[in-house]
């Protein structure tokens, strides 16, 4: 990048730093298995994370298999940024409420978007042994002019000021929210994979917006999509995140199974997505065969006449 193009970022790297005791206290407890402690209110253990799944992922039910009401929910637009609410009126607002659903796929959440494009989407979780960045993946998507919606959490923000601003440029990534802490969003401390979820409503506040500001002060503008730690929600977490001008997002295919696949799995996975899927991967763990894998799927998938979009092309808030 030459001179003229790197000017610019030293204003954003400034906030970017200077912001840093924004989330500060949730960052500081926060390790790569949560940082609360509340007991979990969860009757049932949930699958093995992702970062420990070892077999080719079961893609979850496509928004079509789901009911009216909940494909309904998950296609309605989310709050317009001029009515967003702040932290007191959001607690105010939700106070009382209890959550009826939990996981990967409750009402509300977009899980396929319904266009006749694939939508990779590539986490970057932060925290002990999650702060690198697969440059030769991001190349990989760079060099075949594939799209594709960065998903960021505010660790891996703080770790990487001065990437971020730079990806934050790059018109072929839209950022988007990935957590303030990393946790399940939840209004009552419910746990995934062992790590408690935001204990209240205005805990998820917090984990909501907390990365939301930063995010905004890097690219310019509120992200409009957000996906968890551990991608769990409960549906009035799902509402808030609504409330708030976001779209809640998880997948249909999980591509490197928290890039933990091999780069032939990889390329398995990621090699069946079809139109209207949202692909889930990482790019902060260079070591992965995320990288490998989509060397190998991307110019089949592109061989086949299958196109590629960023969430912000074909999803609204």
């Amino acid at each position: 990048m030459g001179d003229s193009k790197r000017r610019p970022l030293a204003g954003r790297r400034s906030v970017l730093l200077g912001m840093a005791g924004l989330a500060s206290a949730a960052l500081t407890a926060c390790a790569d298995r949560g940082g609360t402690t509340q007991p979990s209110t969860s009757s049932t253990s949930p699958p093995a994370p992702m970062s420990h799944r070892t077999g080719p992922a079961v893609p979850p039910p496509s928004i079509a298999t789901r009911s009216s009401e909940q494909a309904a929910a998950a296609l309605a637009p989310a709050v317009p940024p001029k009515s967003i609410p702040d932290k007191q009126q959001i607690v105010a607002e939700f106070a009382g409420r209890q959550p009826k659903e939990w996981g990967l796929h409750v009402t509300g959440v977009v899980n396929n978007s319904r266009s006749h494009h694939v939508a990779l989407t590539f986490d970057a979780c932060g925290g002990p042994g999650g702060t690198g960045c697969d440059h030769a993946l991001l190349n990989t998507l760079r060099r075949h002019k594939v799209p594709a919606t960065l998903f960021i959490n505010s660790r891996w923000l703080h770790a990487n000021p001065s990437l971020s601003a730079e990806l934050a440029l790059d018109p072929l990534f839209e950022l988007a929210n990935h957590g303030t802490a990393h946790l399940p969003l939840s209004v009552n401390g419910r746990a995934a994979y062992g790590i408690h979820g935001t204990a209240t409503v205005a805990a998820a506040y917090d984990e909501l917006m907390g990365n939301q500001a930063i995010l905004q002060e890097i690219s310019g503008k509120a992200p409009q999509f957000f996906r968890p730690g551990t991608a769990f929600y409960d549906d009035v977490a799902v509402e808030v995140t609504r409330r708030l001008g976001m779209l809640p997002v998880n997948f249909t295919v999980n591509g490197d199974g928290g890039a933990t696949f091999s780069a032939a799995t990889v390329a398995a996975e990621v090699g069946r997505a079809a139109p209207g899927d949202i692909v889930i991967s990482h790019f902060n763990r260079p070591a992965a065969g995320t990288a490998g894998g989509y060397a190998r799927a991307l110019p089949q998938l592109l061989d086949q006449g299958v196109t590629f979009t960023r969430l912000g092309d074909v999803l609204s808030p």
